[in-house]
């Protein structure tokens, strides 16, 4: 691997600079008619024979009407991942734009974009040791900080860290935010959040380490979710889901979701307190009937809408919750898919979807954007 543009890259993220591909053309080519007189539902929405479409969108409620266009379909844009996971909306202050996402088994990130479509991003991206390990070494949640600089949820180094910036070393350079708990090492740090203040909540569950729960190297008897303070303040909010996994805030920042995997997969809600901690929470989504009714898949990432619905991943493909739960319908790839990620001009959802990153249009925007 040549390892200078990668070490570039690394810079250009961490300054704000452009070292990418530029923005794809809003000036292209007019897309082409689509069937039955139907219109595009964004100038961003491209020609389905270009990328495949793939999966199905089940409507159950007509709400779901308001969020995702009635013609609207979901895009394959890449394929041939081990796991795909965590991806993340990058902009750099020179216009650049893609989006990057984990792919956990092979240690890797990759980056995407319209204009130069896949390309090998960052290796190693969770695991930087020297032994040979086996299960989910790499990096799984990704997300930007407010300085724009590359956050990463590291299973292999058990640690949630930024890239850095080095011109000397053949390697990528990881920063530790922060590694344990009282003096015990974390399990795995799985998916994360900022707060606009620069508080950051993220989940500890033990899928980065090779036994799991019967590992003998896990510190800590349990998994956590924590707030980490702008201040530099670690604090366990709760050590009662057993696997705790995606986690998102409102747009408000009131309620903090998290997503437990596991057999008990469910979505808990939580009021967040003027501290920044939670209350004891509720069950908001419990997924049981559509298990119950053959679909595949777990609770793993989730994101919220400006308006307070949730993208959130579960049994079937991507549930649309609405902020009272209901469940209005599943964006489905045919596919378990790991997580979701707003972008472009924050009313695309990509969707890493097992062995592949796809995309969808949608009408609402992503909150954050």
């Amino acid at each position: 691997m040549n390892t200078a543009p990668l070490l570039l890259c690394a810079a250009a993220l961490f300054l704000g600079t452009a070292c990418e591909s530029p923005t794809p053309n809003p000036d292209g080519p007019p897309l082409p008619a689509l069937p039955g007189g139907a219109e595009h539902t964004s100038p961003l929405q491209t020609n389905p024979n270009a990328h495949p479409a793939i999966g199905e969108i089940e409507r159950l409620d007509p709400a779901i009407n308001s969020l995702v266009a009635p013609n609207a379909w979901i895009e394959q844009l890449a394929d041939g991942f081990d796991w795909a996971e965590g991806p993340v909306w990058v902009r750099t202050s020179q216009g650049a734009e893609f989006v990057l996402f984990s792919d956990i088994p092979p240690n890797k990130i990759y980056k995407w974009s319209e204009a130069a479509g896949l390309e090998e991003y960052l290796h190693p991206s969770g695991y930087t040791g020297n032994l040979k390990r086996a299960g989910e070494p790499g990096s799984n949640g990704l997300l930007m900080d407010r300085f724009g600089r590359l956050v990463l949820c590291q299973h292999g180094d058990r640690r949630i860290a930024r890239l850095g910036i080095s011109l000397n070393n053949p390697r990528p350079v990881y920063e530790t935010i922060i590694d344990n708990y009282q003096g015990k090492k974390f399990n795995s740090p799985n998916d994360a959040c900022y707060a606009r203040n620069g508080d950051l909540y993220f989940t500890d569950p033990p899928y980065g380490l090779e036994k799991r729960m019967q590992d003998p190297k896990k510190e800590l008897n349990f998994q956590g979710v924590y707030l980490f303070t702008q201040g530099g303040e670690l604090k366990l909010l709760t050590d009662k889901i057993a696997f705790p996994n995606g986690i998102a805030l409102s747009p408000d920042e009131k309620t903090l979701y998290v997503a437990e995997s596991g057999p008990n997969t469910k979505i808990y809600a939580f009021n967040v307190q003027d501290d920044g901690t939670i209350d004891e929470g509720r069950v908001f989504f419990d997924p049981t009937p559509l298990k119950a009714a053959g679909k595949k898949g777990g609770c793993d990432g989730l994101k919220t809408d400006t308006q307070g619905n949730l993208f959130a991943t579960g049994p079937g493909g991507v549930l649309v919750l609405s902020p009272e739960g209901k469940h209005l319908g599943t964006l489905s790839t045919g596919t378990r898919i790991a997580n979701v990620g707003w972008g472009d001009d924050g009313r695309t959802l990509y969707l890493t979807a097992d062995m592949y990153l796809c995309r969808i249009r949608t009408l609402t925007k992503g909150a954050g954007f």
